[in-house]
């Protein structure tokens, strides 16, 4: 089974070069599928399982798939709670 990141809508892996000064080129149909223009902001991520290129509003989805279902407020005040019982405790 592929890994989740790896949708059906995608076709395959690219080989790209880092070339002078770092830069790397997309592939066009890439570009094309993912609306990439001149200009558009990519955010790189360095993870332990590689690099990961996205746009913005892929890593703001990404981002909020992850965190969704967590009641991170609950968790913080649960965490407090407890810190404040045992400073009374003490």
């Amino acid at each position: 089974m592929p890994p989740m990141w790896y949708g059906s809508e995608m076709s395959g892996t690219y080989r790209v070069v880092v070339g002078d000064r770092g830069r790397l080129v997309v592939p066009a149909e890439v570009r094309e599928r993912a609306g990439l223009v001149e200009g558009t902001t990519l955010v790189l991520l360095e993870t332990p399982s590689g690099i990961v290129l996205m746009t913005r509003g892929q890593l703001r989805d990404r981002v909020r798939d992850e965190l969704s279902g967590l009641d991170l407020v609950g968790e913080l005040l649960a965490e407090r709670r407890t810190a404040a019982a045992n400073e009374d405790a003490a």
